[in-house]
């Protein structure tokens, strides 16, 4: 098995919604804010490599939305989802599976592409994985969640035929196993603070258990318990998911690899006075 840590560039959003009821006087050490009060967020994503297949974790914003919504969002960098996998020597087509995390703009939109005047999937040989409770969750969305959950970048997977479901547990931050039969050492964490029915990849790699962690914790400034973004659907569920994820964490040793942290890609974690903590600082590349 390989991984691979996938660059599609970076985007800004408000630094406040980032980071809650933390007050800026804290959050703006973590992360600068912009004159605009905006803060630069990656658009990370992973590629697993194992036994004949290339699954794709999350896709980033894509390109496709008009030019008011990237207004809104500053999409900027050199890198995008189709040169990062270049570089690597893979093209689109060479993707055998699409895990979405969740279906947020940021997390699903490179997975559909605008084709002249259709939308077609951007992996047209990959089967797209997602579940059957989050899709409901996001083809029906609440008036407070609806701008996040775009309907060109899910239904379109759904009207191409190549839709899997896996299933979901309930336990709050349990891992189970991933049963589609594609790869023997990847579970799925099931979370629901943030969106109902979020999956976080779990990879066991080289010795080390390795934690995709999409918006449970966003970068390492979200690892203190009380550091849960305004974005949040349910907030003390996100708490209790947290803790219990971070205590099994610290407890087993467990890598976290950060989907949206501008500057780190992985650390470990230590229990400290203040609680648990970033440990050591490190890239994919040296797991």
């Amino acid at each position: 098995m390989k991984l691979h840590s996938i660059d599609t560039g970076f985007f800004k959003l408000d630094g406040g919604a980032m980071y809650g009821v933390v007050p800026k006087s804290i959050w703006n050490k973590l992360n600068p804010a912009d004159e605009n009060n905006l803060c630069s967020w990656a658009l990370r994503c992973l590629l697993i490599e194992d036994e004949g297949r290339l699954i794709l974790v999350d896709t980033g914003n894509g390109d496709k939305q008009d030019a008011k919504f990237f207004s809104h969002y500053y999409l900027y960098g050199d890198a995008t989802l189709k040169s990062s996998l270049a570089k690597l020597g893979f093209t689109p087509e060479d993707i055998t599976d699409v895990f979405l995390t969740h279906l947020h703009f940021d997390h699903c939109g490179g997975a559909i592409k605008r084709e002249n005047d259709r939308l077609v999937p951007t992996f047209s040989n990959a089967t797209y994985w997602s579940n059957e409770r989050h899709w409901k969750w996001a083809t029906e969305p609440n008036a407070r969640e609806k701008a996040s959950f775009l309907k060109e970048n899910i239904l379109p997977i759904q009207e191409s035929g190549q839709l899997k479901f896996i299933p979901v547990g309930t336990e709050v931050s349990t891992i189970q196993p991933f049963d589609s039969g594609i790869i023997k050492n990847l579970s799925v964490i099931n979370v629901s603070g943030h969106t109902d029915a979020m999956m976080l990849p779990v990879i066991q790699y080289n010795g080390k258990t390795i934690v995709y962690m999409a918006d449970l914790l966003p970068s390492a400034g979200h690892i203190p318990i009380p550091y849960v973004m305004a974005y949040d659907m349910f907030p003390l569920t996100t708490m209790l998911e947290k803790k219990a994820f971070l205590d099994d964490a610290v407890k087993n040793n467990y890598t976290l690899f950060f989907e949206h942290d501008p500057k780190i890609e992985c650390c470990s974690l230590q229990l400290t006075e203040k609680g648990i903590r970033q440990k050591d600082i490190f890239d994919l590349r040296d797991c």
